[in-house]
């Protein structure tokens, strides 16, 4: 990500907490400085990974807004590694944070840092991965993820031709051979995206319209742990050997993440799919190198969450809890985390197809036309 990039999202965190601070909209609206309560202090963010671009922007977002709303921020990337992550949030605790945005590797993994948070007093809010199994979870947000998965699946249909871009029938019959994945099963959002996939593609399967000839039609199978690229290329290679070594070939394929995308499309590339005939491959994230494949007409589409929205609703929640008061929620029924029902703030998404682009990622400012070109960012 480069100094342009983040002063862009640095300026849509600004804009958004200003909207929502002179609407009333959203999580609280006061501004940091209007109160000693939620003014300054430490906060303690917590990401993931740096593997996976859009991390490193949630992250510098996040880290923007917070400052400028007045905070100051302990921003830790902890390397896709459990310890690592359970290291640094203990280390924001002991540092003294006044609250902890976190978005987890594993969402099982930090009981013993929630409870010593709690033990303190430390708000926990959960960011874009909800954590799991524990009661110290205090907010959510994220993006309808259940919408997403529909999304993907549906930008599916729609390659396919299937379905036409405005949801009505497309003049395509099938049957097409299509391979599924998804996400590691460590990240509830995982679970989420593959029952909205899943969910719009059944009466396609059930039909035989829809042919998964690998026959691996459970999340199990088709989880890629840590959402890694390599290990996606390497499946879909497998799954080429397996069950199209006989001259079928794959039409289209599910992916739930731009990153799995490329490691697909790599495969599929290296096994002589070119050209017209080159399957149809979903994506999420809006990856610029993904965005590229799609402005070349080689990945179908991708998601667009706009990672500027969501730090500016962490932050907005996060000023609600600081001063006392009760962060407001749009869903208190969707996110069971195995112990309560967490209170969330869900952000909408959108579809990416190439004739798209220009509206939703270049006039947005989250990406430019050079940008989109060249394939970096």
């Amino acid at each position: 990500m480069n100094t342009k990039k983040f002063a862009a999202l640095a300026a849509g965190v600004a804009v958004a907490l200003g909207l929502a601070a002179c609407s009333g909209s959203g999580a609280g609206s006061a501004s940091a400085g209007s109160s000693g309560k939620a003014a300054g202090g430490l906060i303690g963010v917590s990401m993931p990974t740096q593997t996976s671009e859009r991390w490193i922007a949630d992250g510098k977002a996040v880290e923007a807004g917070l400052k400028a709303a007045g905070y100051q921020v302990s921003l830790q990337y902890a390397g896709d590694d459990i310890p690592t992550q359970s290291q640094q949030v203990d280390q924001m605790i002991t540092q003294g944070a006044k609250l902890l945005i976190i978005a987890a590797i594993d969402g099982t993994a930090l009981s013993s840092q929630l409870q010593a948070a709690a033990d303190k007093g430390i708000k926990v809010i959960a960011y874009d991965r909800l954590i799991r199994d524990s009661k110290n979870v205090d907010f959510y947000v994220t993006f309808d993820n259940y919408k997403v998965g529909v999304q993907q699946a549906t930008s599916l249909l729609v390659g396919l031709g299937l379905l036409k871009e405005d949801g009505s029938k497309g003049a395509a019959t099938g049957p097409f051979n299509v391979e599924l994945f998804a996400g590691s099963l460590d990240d509830n959002n995982a679970a989420f995206f593959w029952k909205g996939a899943i969910d719009t593609l059944q009466s396609y399967l059930d039909a035989g319209t829809l042919v998964v000839k690998s026959g691996q039609l459970k999340i199990e199978q088709a989880a890629i742990l840590r959402w890694q690229q390599e290990t996606a290329q390497k499946r879909m290679e497998d799954l080429l050997t397996a069950a199209y070594s006989d001259g079928s070939k794959v039409n289209g394929v599910l992916s739930p993440y731009d990153g799995l995308s490329r490691g697909i499309i790599t495969a599929l590339t290296n096994a002589g799919y070119s050209g017209a005939t080159f399957p149809i491959v979903s994506g999420q994230d809006s990856e610029i190198a993904s965005v590229k494949l799609i402005a070349d007409g080689v990945q179908f589409s991708t998601i667009f969450k706009d990672t500027r929205k969501l730090a500016a609703q962490a932050i907005v929640v996060a000023q609600a809890f600081l001063k006392g008061s009760t962060p407001e929620a749009n869903d208190t029924k969707s996110y069971d985390n195995g112990v309560k029902i967490v209170p969330s703030f869900l952000l909408q998404s959108d579809v990416v197809y190439k004739d798209n682009i220009q509206k939703l990622l270049i006039d947005s400012k989250y990406w430019t036309a050079a940008q989109v070109a060249s394939g970096q960012a």
